[in-house]
């Protein structure tokens, strides 16, 4: 009931701006908070170059790169700057970048799942004041109808990324943690054709190729992250 009067009586180019202010400033903070994880991990590991560099960050100007940020806009899958990882200064390089690695998708699960509980109490919230009559004015419902909307688009987006950025192919961060387990011959020899496997996947998405596996992935956690919350009683 809430989303519906959001769109209800919007234009459709009302409704794109009003998408558009709800889903930039989770961008912006998902893909900070995704590169902050790296380089937070990676000095818990020894290597502090991205805290010498200023990247350890929550001002996302530092951390933005243009395409990714405009894929994650229009796809709902992107990436930002890589934080510099410099593997020599991990006492075990291969574990410290496949652990460095894995933080930024983990970020975004944790970011995502916190989501899901704000959407299940703010709901929870709604519904009680709606039926004691508290939200009795249209303003009052658009205002509760997007505060869910927002969360909701934050959960669904954050998981996405983590997915995303799960794949194992570079330059994404399933590539270093998967390949940890490959022989380093290997591993550099992938490392060689990044730049062009970056390309293939952008084709694949621009078809809506590769698009089908990840929403069904990243609904499927979606899904059980709601599952989950919805087992606590109040929900």
């Amino acid at each position: 009931m809430f989303r519906y009067l959001i769109t209800n009586g919007l234009d459709g180019m009302q409704g794109y701006l009003v998408s558009l202010a709800l889903t930039l400033p989770i961008i912006l903070f998902s893909l900070t908070l995704h590169e902050c994880a790296h380089g937070w991990m990676a000095m818990k590991l020894g290597d502090r170059t991205a805290y010498n560099l200023g990247r350890l960050t929550l001002n996302p100007i530092k951390h933005l790169d243009p395409i990714g940020f405009l894929c994650m806009l229009v796809f709902g899958y992107g990436w930002a700057k890589p934080v510099p990882i410099v593997v020599r200064n991990f006492k075990n390089p291969r574990k410290g970048m496949a652990i460095s690695a894995i933080a930024g998708p983990i970020s975004n699960l944790l970011l995502g799942f916190c989501f899901v509980i704000l959407y299940n109490l703010s709901n929870f919230g709604f519904g009680i004041a709606l039926q004691n009559g508290g939200l009795s004015s249209e303003r009052s419902l658009i205002i509760a109808g997007l505060v869910l909307t927002f969360f909701e688009l934050g959960a669904m987006l954050n998981v996405y990324l983590a997915v995303f950025n799960l794949l194992p192919v570079p330059p994404f961060d399933g590539s270093r943690f998967f390949y940890v387990f490959l022989p380093p011959k290997w591993y550099f020899k992938v490392m060689q054709y990044e730049r062009y496997i970056m390309i293939g996947i952008l084709v694949l998405f621009y078809f809506g190729i590769l698009s089908i596996p990840l929403d069904f992935i990243s609904g499927l956690i979606l899904d059980g992250m709601y599952w989950l919350v919805g087992l606590i009683p109040i929900f």
